[in-house]
């Protein structure tokens, strides 16, 4: 899903088993979170600021890792 953020360029989240991915735009890189509720991609979704947000609630808060690299 895209997004209206000056950081972040899209969004997509996996209910099942907890996966948050996120593209950001100034560097193109997808990176996913792991272990993200429902509850934080809820409010990342309708946040005033989504890159705010983000910074706030999920960077550096779940496991990280770039899809490209093995598990």
């Amino acid at each position: 899903m895209r997004v209206h953020s000056l950081a972040i360029e899209a969004v997509a989240y996996d209910e099942n088993a907890h996966v948050l991915m996120a593209r950001f735009r100034d560097s193109g890189q997808t990176l996913i979170y792991e272990d993200v509720p429902l509850e934080i991609y809820d409010g990342l979704i309708f946040a005033d600021s989504i890159g705010r947000y983000f910074h706030d609630h999920i960077e550096g808060r779940f496991p990280q890792r770039d899809p490209k690299s093995k598990h």
